[in-house]
């Protein structure tokens, strides 16, 4: 029995996004977590230097947390957008929220910024390399048992914890979800996405861009350029399609596929001219059926995949942190720690919405939902009666920047 008279007050598996989110709001709050991460310490060098095709769709409450915890200024690039555009193939109805902009603006006037996801981690980590006392990279977690008020983790190198709350941030694949045996809930699309970044003749403007056709939606999504001449002209792709057509579109030369995207987004942004490797993801959902126990709280993927490629998981795993803590600290302040009450609660909070996002995606329509494309109503509507009407646009553009989903909590703006 080494290592078992100490019970901590909370060990985070999982050092990504929300992990380190959690990690770094809660010791705000003066609460120091252990954080228990599988990956090693980035080479800031080597991220810096290389552009990732993928982009997260970081949403104005996203990005106000990563303020909170001081994150956001260590960013070394993102790409702030300040307009949308949606419409069909057939050109039946064409929303544009916001509006284009010549010169990179300020985040402040921006719906949203694109992040690449190796420039969040990079910065998450650094935060917490000065901010969290015990964070430990490289570590494997084999076993975790539950105890009469405790939950006990065992690390490979022999290692043994205790901890009066466990937060699994430990990814779509959860190992602590799985040794907790909380079942989950697929919802299978049938679809894939493709994904990769392109540059294109005509320059995006800062505007994010979707276009509905019969095989499923297609993104362009701003992204920063690495060469300054290039600056404007780069975008990451999220290409939804019937999985048939995935395989074969994923394996087509450059050329091929180049012309391809050319011909089927319309000529959004003119040709496309380049293209990075296709990555292809099948388009599954995912929900823990629920996310606390005793003294264990689920956040971010490993309670829920909405999917996986609209970095719209990103959003409302930060969401379930900045929940998580807000209640964890609420009860803290009058002497109560990680109370099964205080943990039902956050349950309560985080999982209806989650689970009403996720099953209202139709196969078709993901993006619709995401905040991103906050356009499941638009869809009801009809697309022109939405543009024609500014107080419903209003409510699209709240819905999209999910500053209205932090008003109840601690780091409201």
């Amino acid at each position: 029995m080494n290592q078992t008279a100490h019970v901590l007050d909370a060990v985070i598996v999982g050092g990504g996004l929300v992990g380190g989110l959690t990690a770094l709001l809660l010791a705000q709050g003066g609460v120091q977590a252990t954080v228990l991460d599988a990956a090693p310490i980035l080479d800031a060098e080597k991220t810096l230097s290389m552009a990732n095709p993928r982009v997260l769709a970081l949403s104005q409450a996203t990005i106000q947390l990563l303020k909170t915890v001081g994150v956001w200024d260590k960013l070394a690039r993102q790409q702030p957008y300040t307009g949308m555009q949606v419409w069909n193939k057939n050109g039946y109805g064409e929303i544009n929220f916001g509006q284009p902009a010549e010169k990179t603006p300020g985040v402040d006037q921006a719906l949203g910024s694109m992040v690449e996801p190796s420039i969040l981690n990079l910065a998450i980590q650094q935060t917490m390399l000065t901010q969290i006392q015990d964070y430990r990279t490289q570590v494997k977690v084999t076993r975790i048992e539950q105890g009469i008020g405790v939950w006990h983790i065992f690390l490979a190198d022999g290692t043994k914890l205790s901890t009066k709350l466990l937060i699994g941030a430990d990814g779509a694949n959860s190992f602590v979800r799985e040794q907790a045996f909380i079942d989950l809930d697929v919802l299978d699309y049938q679809q894939a996405g493709i994904s990769c970044a392109i540059r294109t003749a005509q320059p995006h403007q800062h505007v994010a861009r979707q276009i509905f056709l019969e095989t499923g939606p297609l993104a362009y999504l701003p992204m920063s350029s690495l060469k300054p001449e290039q600056d404007g002209h780069w975008q990451s792709i999220v290409w939804t399609l019937p999985e048939d057509y995935a395989e074969v579109y994923a394996v087509l030369s450059d050329q091929e596929f180049t012309q391809l995207l050319t011909r089927e987004s319309h000529h959004m942004l003119g040709q496309v001219l380049e293209a990075t490797p296709r990555a292809r993801f099948p388009l599954k959902a995912r929900a823990a059926q629920h996310y606390v126990e005793p003294g264990l709280a689920l956040i971010g993927d490993a309670a829920h995949v909405i999917h996986p490629l609209a970095g719209q998981g990103v959003n409302i795993g930060c969401l379930d942190a900045a929940v998580l803590c807000d209640v964890l600290l609420h009860d803290r302040a009058r002497g109560v720690w990680a109370h099964e009450q205080t943990l039902k609660r956050y349950e309560h909070l985080r999982k209806g919405q989650n689970d009403a996002m996720m099953h209202s995606m139709s196969a078709i329509g993901w993006l619709e939902t995401t905040q991103l494309f906050p356009l499941v109503w638009g869809r009801n509507f009809g697309l022109k009666q939405v543009e024609q009407l500014p107080v419903l646009k209003d409510a699209f553009m709240a819905q999209a920047n999910g500053l209205h989903l932090l008003k109840d909590t601690r780091y409201a703006v």
